[in-house]
């Protein structure tokens, strides 16, 4: 019975609700409805993406298979927020990249940290490469503090510049995410090569599939995430009159668990494998790609498919959630090791987060 509980087997279990959200919008049913039929639609569609883009990643070698991690990795997340973007739902847009950035930090690795802890009493991983992401984390709030800043400073003056700051900063954040393959994936590949053994690839299920299927499961599976994320944008706003929220819980918190859900599972089962490398890698290195790629390249499509260009100024809350997930993740990983205690402190401060977010008026 524990075989057929897999989380690879429940997640295609959940692959029933892609035909009957389909259904549902096609006869107009309630947005609410739809929305729920959506999201459990997106998580395991989200999950074969992942696992072609593992599957692909192998065949066409290591350097090649990084930048299709890193393409595809957040690519569910990248598909909701340019569907909400086309839409001109900025306020979901920015609260997704929000969500992503902590939830990746605090609750992928959260989780991961206990239930690997709770199996291994203490787990290690290179501090060397957990520095480097905190501190590309940390360059990332400051690319989220500045345009916020500039704001208030500049309030109430004709002619600020704040769009153009914005767009900027987009292109200085998308450079140094640019650099930073570079870094990961040729000149210091040493540093994230941890943890990748035999029992990671069974973990994945990396064996099997040509490049050929591996291509085409990963094209199937991201047309039909960009149909259930269609129907989910278009249920958002009605959903949350329905529920009582705000735009920005939903997007902080639901929209960023959905598009997350492959990268949870895996980075749980890589703990359990005790290659916490792998997933602290995934945790911080897929906030990295928000903050530094998904974010800058929001930025430049909404010039050509939003009703208007986006900007970087988030909510004065937003940011500091961002900044005060990145401190806590520094703290807890500048030893290179966790224990089941810090994974409980990390969803402490993802459950105080959530808590807050629901009370946040509209």
């Amino acid at each position: 019975m524990s075989k057929l509980l897999t989380p690879e087997n429940v997640l295609n279990l959940l692959l029933i609700f892609v035909p009957i959200a389909i259904v549902l919008e096609l006869m107009h049913s309630g947005p609410t409805l739809i929305f729920v039929t959506s999201c459990l639609a997106i998580i395991p569609l989200a999950g074969v993406m992942g696992k072609a883009t593992e599957h692909l990643a192998e065949r066409v070698g290591e350097g090649i298979g990084g930048l299709l991690n890193a393409t595809f990795g957040n690519a569910a997340e990248l598909i909701i927020a340019i569907v909400a973007l086309r839409a001109g739902l900025y306020d979901v847009v920015k609260a997704s990249i929000t969500g992503s950035i902590i939830g990746n930090i605090l609750l992928v690795f959260g989780l991961s940290a206990v239930l690997g802890g709770a199996k291994y009493s203490t787990q290690k991983f290179n501090k060397t490469a957990a520095s480097m992401g905190t501190t590309m984390l940390t360059l990332a709030v400051i690319g989220l503090v500045i345009p916020a800043l500039f704001h208030v400073v500049t309030e109430g003056k004709p002619n600020a510049g704040e769009q153009e700051l914005s767009l900027e900063i987009a292109m200085v954040l998308m450079l140094t995410y640019i650099l930073s393959l570079v870094f990961t994936l040729k000149t210091h590949k040493h540093l994230y090569a941890g943890g990748h053994g035999d029992d990671a690839d069974d973990a994945i299920g990396t064996e099997g599939w040509s490049t050929r299927k591996a291509t085409t499961v990963l094209l199937v599976a991201t047309a039909f995430v960009a149909v259930m994320s269609e129907f989910l944008v278009g249920a958002v706003q009605a959903t949350a009159r329905a529920w009582g929220m705000t735009e920005v819980f939903v997007g902080v918190i639901l929209v960023a668990i959905i598009g997350n859900a492959a990268e949870h599972s895996t980075a749980i089962l890589m703990a359990l494998k005790n290659k916490m490398d792998i997933a602290i890698n995934i945790a911080v290195g897929s906030s990295i790609q928000i903050a530094l790629f998904v974010a800058p390249l929001l930025v430049f499509l909404s010039y050509a498919i939003g009703p208007r260009p986006m900007d970087l100024i988030f909510t004065d809350f937003e940011i500091v959630a961002i900044a005060l997930s990145v401190f806590i993740i520094t703290t807890v990983s500048q030893d290179g090791e966790s224990n089941w205690m810090e994974g409980v402190q990390l969803l402490a401060v993802y459950g105080i987060f959530c808590l807050a977010f629901i009370f946040l008026p509209a």
